[in-house]
């Protein structure tokens, strides 16, 4: 659902030939996205604390009392999730603003504007990614 949140919401970035990596118009063109997709994040939180609370109903048949529980377990998830998205919003944002957004955590190098835009909070280039979930597959087996 972020994901479809991110895209609406930016036009991608153009660099101009020649133009430093992760200069101040690329990061603030992050910051921007990584509030952007925050603030619809906590929107969302809000949104669905005020529609439980408005539908908290008790309901006599135990068929309608049990899907209404799952129905609350999966919302409750589902912002459980976001909730750690938001907290990973906020650490990216600190990469922003010590100067080491954009690049790999592992290997150092680039990790690209097109991947950031796709996914603002990876801290992974490609190939380190590619291998760490290469090492949970075989942890898995």
């Amino acid at each position: 659902m972020a994901d479809e949140l991110l895209h609406k919401h930016f036009t991608p970035y153009v660099p101009t030939t020649g133009e430093e990596y992760m200069n101040s118009a690329q990061l603030d063109h992050f910051r921007g996205i990584l509030e952007a997709l925050k603030q619809q994040l906590m929107d969302d939180i809000e949104r669905t604390v005020h529609t439980m609370k408005d539908e908290a109903t008790v309901f006599a048949d135990p068929n309608d009392r049990a899907s209404q529980e799952t129905d609350i377990a999966i919302e409750l998830r589902n912002r459980d999730r976001e909730r750690k998205l938001i907290k990973k919003i906020e650490e990216t944002m600190d990469l922003i603003d010590s100067g080491d957004y954009g690049y790999c955590a592992a290997c150092g190098v680039d990790i690209g504007i097109k991947r950031l835009e796709a996914r603002p909070t990876a801290t992974l280039c490609i190939d380190c990614k590619t291998l760490e979930e290469v090492r949970e597959k075989q942890i898995a087996k």
